[in-house]
């Protein structure tokens, strides 16, 4: 399998314009999305379906980090196709996630009868979820923006559209100025969301996850024309990584509910109990790092401030 930093660096060139550079990162990641094509038609390698997820949404990221240049109407379209690309996946990823963590990790730490019935009632689902997943990969409308959508974005057709002075101003500014006032933008959103944070509201971890999200992604898109970001980037991961468990746990319990529909198995339900119970109390151990997490990132070197005299939070 290829390394995942040759995956996601972005062949940016220090020089580059906000235009080309937009226009790299979207090639860049749709040329990786559909390299796992085949992959994602089977849960043999479950990096098929994952990483045509996360890179149909780190290419929705990048039209949203661009927007002061190409405005959301210009790319409108292809953020909403990009999410349907997502959306169609997300359900087998899911139950991917629950049948390789949810499941086989706790198994034989949970002594309780049911998990092999549970364990086949979960396959079942995946298998229908992949036949979406395979039914997304032959329609017509995904033939479509493999067509066009490529098209568009090495065209740079943004450049021909009904632009203002200052976004076109910006679409010809070089990159790295763009990266250091986008990388503080986003910085700022995570912080404003982790300040304070009640670590027992799921909705303030669910934002901070987000806003966590896109500050990697903006990171990982700029990584080549600033040095020193692989570091931040690995700081920010165990952030992000310790929200993303936690965040399983949530999506666990909701899956859950869509498992046990119609079922009335005692063992069933009584294992699925004792799971969702064994995962919360992973939870509460893994928010008692969150701390020492959180200020590793806060108390962190920002390499895009460096050599720029840029002071936190200056745009």
């Amino acid at each position: 399998m290829t390394d995942k930093k040759a995956r996601t660096q972005v062949p940016l060139r220090k020089g580059m314009t906000v235009s080309a550079a937009l226009a790299t990162i979207l090639r860049h990641n749709f040329d990786d999305m559909t390299q796992w094509e085949a992959k994602a038609r089977s849960w043999d390698d479950l990096e098929g379906v994952h990483q045509m997820r996360v890179t149909s949404r780190r290419m929705r990221a990048a039209l949203s980090s661009f927007r002061s240049a190409v405005p959301k109407e210009i790319s409108r379209h292809w953020s909403e196709e990009l999410g349907w690309v997502a959306s169609q996946l997300g359900r087998a990823r899911d139950l991917d996630v629950f049948i390789a963590e949810g499941l086989a990790s706790v198994r034989e730490r949970l002594p309780l009868p049911g998990a092999d019935k549970l364990s086949t009632l979960a396959e079942q689902h995946r298998a229908a979820a992949y036949e979406v997943v395979r039914a997304m990969l032959d329609s017509d409308r995904y033939a479509q923006i493999k067509l066009a959508f490529p098209q568009w974005a090495e065209t740079r057709a943004w450049e021909q559209a009904d632009l203002a002075e200052e976004q076109r101003t910006r679409l010809d500014m070089d990159v790295a100025k763009y990266a250091r006032k986008r990388l503080d933008r986003s910085e700022r959103k995570v912080l404003e969301a982790g300040t304070d944070l009640d670590k027992n509201d799921a909705r303030q971890l669910h934002r901070l996850r987000i806003q966590c999200k896109k500050l990697r992604y903006a990171a990982e898109f700029f990584s080549a024309i600033t040095p020193g970001l692989d570091v931040y980037i690995t700081r920010l991961k165990g952030l992000q990584d310790l929200l993303g468990v936690l965040n399983d746990v949530s999506v666990m319990s909701s899956l859950l509910d869509d498992l046990l529909a119609g079922q009335s198995d005692p063992d069933v339900i009584r294992y699925s109990g004792g799971l969702v119970g064994w995962r919360t109390r992973q939870s509460c151990e893994l928010l008692d790092s969150f701390e020492d997490h959180w200020q590793a990132f806060v108390q962190g070197k920002h390499p895009w401030w460096h050599k720029h005299g840029h002071g936190r939070h200056q745009d």
